[in-house]
């Protein structure tokens, strides 16, 4: 039989238990709309639904594609452990190219998407929160839309909390890829990402990332800028916008776009 301190321990370590917020319990965590992911999860036993659209317009020798990217779905999916989630995505996407006054448009749907995200620790001072996500395509997209092989690849992600209101976020990833001539590469890409929180529902980041290339003339860097603003409906439920830009050639020239995350727990 236990003691009168026995289960007053007892009870107060339920006490703590329910007190202490579960990633469930936290406020939404997106992964969009800016480039480098969260180094959270969504904890275990939650769906994450995150979908939007983007236009990206690329012009120059006479010539001009616009691409949207239609739905942009990422379903997150809290499997055995709080720091564990795994992530499938498959986008619907319609192209339209103009050139010397014709133009002609198409419409597939790209590679799918797997990847497993893993939190390994939290932020301890200057040492970033870090985690890692193994992550690869597969050749399911439609002709003219998939790279018809599989593509797999690693991101390495970290980010620090600075004070109530500014947070900064990176990643650097390696994934590889097709070149130009068809033959197997791999494309580097590195991200610096921070926010600042307006009250407790809106927030404003801005981000810098690049891409570094296999192409004809070698090892290409594409470098692009973006920024955008959250908005937490509810602890459920965030709305996002952005816009961003390439820096120079061979980087995209426009892109902007909006989207909804959804937490189902």
């Amino acid at each position: 039989m236990m003691t009168a301190p026995a289960h007053l321990a007892l009870a107060t370590l339920a006490t703590l238990a329910l007190a202490a917020p579960t990633y469930a319990q936290q406020p939404l965590v997106a992964d969009r709309p800016d480039f480098t992911e969260a180094t959270s999860t969504v904890g275990r036993g939650v769906i994450q639904i995150e979908f939007g659209y983007t236009l990206d317009l690329v012009r120059g020798d006479g010539a001009s594609v616009q691409t949207h990217s239609l739905g942009e779905p990422l379903l997150r999916l809290g499997v055995l452990a709080d720091r564990l989630e795994v992530r499938v995505a498959a986008s619907p996407v319609a192209r339209r190219t103009t050139l010397d006054g014709s133009s002609h448009g198409d419409t597939g749907i790209e590679d799918l998407y797997l990847g497993v995200k893993l939190a390994l620790s939290d932020q301890n001072g200057i040492v970033p929160a870090l985690a890692i996500l193994p992550q690869t395509t597969l050749p399911t997209g439609t002709d003219g839309f998939s790279d018809d092989r599989v593509l797999p690849g690693v991101n390495l992600l970290y980010s620090w909390e600075v004070g109530d209101v500014l947070s900064l976020s990176a990643s650097t990833q390696i994934n590889r890829t097709i070149d130009e001539s068809g033959d197997d590469g791999a494309d580097w890409a590195q991200s610096l990402s921070g926010g600042v929180g307006l009250g407790d529902r809106h927030g404003l980041y801005g981000e810098w990332f690049a891409i570094f290339r296999e192409g004809a003339d070698g090892r290409q860097a594409e470098h692009y800028v973006n920024a955008g603003l959250t908005w937490l409906v509810t602890v459920d439920l965030q709305w996002d916008i952005r816009a961003g830009a390439g820096l120079q050639d061979p980087a995209d020239e426009l892109f902007v776009g909006a989207g909804l995350s959804v937490r189902l727990r």
